[in-house]
């Protein structure tokens, strides 16, 4: 893994899981609500044909997506998709998959939409990370063919990936659900790749990562986060002077480097304190702390909880 892979670093620190949980076969009109996930949870929505509105309530505001379009909603909040007529939907019917996922359908003859939704689960406290560091709605593009962003695009892989799920999720054949749920997990990390690539990138984490000046501040921070990092050294890496670097940092990310890396340390931490033979002196020397009382006041103020509380908690879970 070379230093600048930030997001194989990400993915070493947070777990996610994927699971598909309904195909919606629509026809016009439609639609669908879902309300605000559980803090660990990640709701994600693929057009695989057609197109859907995507609204937000709270914030009012409505976005259309096309067939290749999938939405990750990484703050978890309630939303709904429709087909965008303000008529009144048809009524739906379920029945359950034998791979587990729920069958969705009306039987609208107006214009189709073939839609797999699922969620990403997120083991705590990372959720933490993602919520912090991304986006409230995330949309990447998967593209058929060789479209100008090449063979090799983050586009593409997602458009080869989407042809797979759409595929095992359309037959009934031993081991389906176990692929969905892998290439589920596998569609969360290309959706951040493509997101991270393209030209607009959005706010957070993404953008400051895909951002050429920026770039190594963060893959440094990720390669070696117990290292006791400088604001100048840092600056120095990304070669801009002290004062451009915080400011660009900031306004990319909402957030102070310092304060990302101070979050990426209890991160860490959390994933060493489950481990019972290591001592919270031990953790928290490995993530740069030489005095246990500053990591244990970060820590409880980060995640809220003290160290021994988050050990007792895990092991309790597992």
């Amino acid at each position: 893994m070379s230093e600048m892979d930030w997001l194989s670093h990400l993915l070493q620190i947070i777990t996610v899981s994927g699971q598909l949980e309904v195909r919606c076969a629509y026809g016009a009109p439609w639609r669908v609500a879902w309300g605000q996930a559980a803090a660990n949870e990640i709701p994600f929505h693929v057009i695989v044909k057609g197109r859907a509105i995507l609204e937000d309530p709270e914030s009012k505001t409505a976005r259309e997506l096309v067939s290749g379009d999938i939405v990750l909603l990484p703050h978890g909040a309630a939303h709904v998709l429709h087909d965008g007529s303000g008529q009144r939907p048809v009524r739906t019917h379920e029945s359950l998959g034998s791979a587990g996922w729920t069958l969705s359908e009306n039987d609208s003859q107006g214009e189709q939409t073939d839609l797999l939704c699922g969620r990403f689960f997120i083991a705590p406290p990372h959720d933490r990370l993602i919520r912090n560091y991304m986006p409230a709605n995330l949309v990447a593009r998967a593209l058929n063919g060789q479209a100008e962003e090449g063979i090799g695009s983050a586009s593409n892989e997602l458009a080869g990936l989407v042809g797979l799920m759409r595929m095992e999720s359309a037959t009934d054949r031993a081991g389906g659900r176990a692929i969905l749920n892998a290439l589920s997990s596998a569609l969360f990390t290309l959706v951040l790749r493509a997101a991270s690539q393209s030209g607009k990138a959005p706010e957070g984490l993404l953008a400051l990562a895909g951002h050429p000046r920026l770039a190594p501040a963060i893959a440094a921070m990720f390669a070696n986060p117990a290292r006791p990092w400088k604001l100048p050294e840092l600056a120095d890496l990304c070669r801009m002077s002290r004062a451009t670097f915080m400011r660009q940092f900031q306004d990319k990310l909402g957030r102070s480097a310092l304060d990302f890396l101070t979050d990426l340390r209890m991160s860490l931490a959390a994933n060493e304190l489950k481990k019972p033979a290591i001592s919270t002196e031990a953790v928290a020397e490995t993530v740069g702390y030489h005095s246990v009382s500053a990591f244990r006041h970060v820590f409880a103020e980060r995640i809220g909880m003290t160290p021994g509380e988050w050990r007792r908690l895990a092991h309790k879970g597992e």
